[in-house]
Formats: C-alpha cells, structure tokens, sequence
C-alpha cells in the first residue's frame, strides 16, 4: 500500500500583478477553482488571495503533477474569468507561480494565514508577502518574483 502526503502551498499572482479579481466577486473564482480541483481529485484546503493574487492549500494526488495541475487550474480559472462579467479587466495569470509543500504539523498555520489575507494585505504588499515566502523556503534574494516576467 503506498502512503501519499502531498500538501502545497500555490500562490499565483495576476498580469503585471494588477488588481483585477473584483473582491465582490472573488468567491465565485475561488469555487470555480475548488471544483476544478476537486473534479482531479485534489482535496482543498483554503483558497483565498487578494485582487492581484491567489493562494490554494491544496493535497494533490500522487497520478498528478503540481505543474501540469497549476498549469490547468490558472489556464481554466483565466478562461472562466475572461467569459464573466465580474471580471472585466481581466487579462491573465501573471506566467510563474510557486508550489511550497507544507507539512502536516503546518497546515492549520497556512490555512488560516491564507484566511486572513486581507488583514495582513493591510500592511503587507504582494511582493514583501512573496518575499517573505520565498526566503522561508531557503529560495535566493535574487529569485525573480511572480509578475515580474
């Protein structure tokens, strides 16, 4: 019998890290992505983000790739957005993203971190908050950030 634990952490920022997922509409993204995801058979956590970026909890089955699963949720949720007129100025995902796996012993502190976006947000931009993870997960000062291509 195999044992698979895989939780990760995905954060993916919009074009050019622009404000355009509509806060009075940012719960209709957030279930069409959990049930992109839950329809693959990823189990979600917590998704919650602010207008120019995103955060997904999520374990992802060992049959799936993160790449090629980040890769279909930002193409489908881009779809879905592009269609629905809550989103009018939506133009795309910004090209990158970042998968950080989570341990068990982590997942409620991650989860409630990605619940409290906004109160954090208040003080906190989008680059510092990537910063900060980026350098939690022993990445380089150097790393370009998402949005920046």
């Amino acid at each position: 019998m195999s044992h698979i634990a895989l939780t990760c952490h995905l954060v993916f920022g919009t074009y050019r890290r622009i404000d355009v997922i509509n806060e009075d509409h940012e719960k209709e993204l957030y279930k069409f992505m959990y049930d992109y995801a839950t329809s693959r058979d990823v189990y979600v956590r917590r998704i919650g983000g602010m207008p120019d970026h995103v955060h997904i909890l999520c374990d992802i089955p060992a049959k799936l790739a993160v790449a090629s699963f980040v890769q279909t949720i930002k193409a489908e949720s881009s779809k879905f957005m592009h269609v629905n007129n809550h989103f009018p100025s939506w133009t795309a995902w910004a090209e990158g993203y970042g998968a950080f796996s989570v341990d068990a012993a982590s997942r409620e502190a991650v989860r409630k971190y990605i619940m409290n976006q906004k109160q954090h947000h208040r003080v906190l931009s989008f680059v510092s908050e990537y910063r900060g993870i980026l350098s939690e997960a022993g990445f380089a000062d150097e790393t370009p950030l998402l949005g920046d291509e």
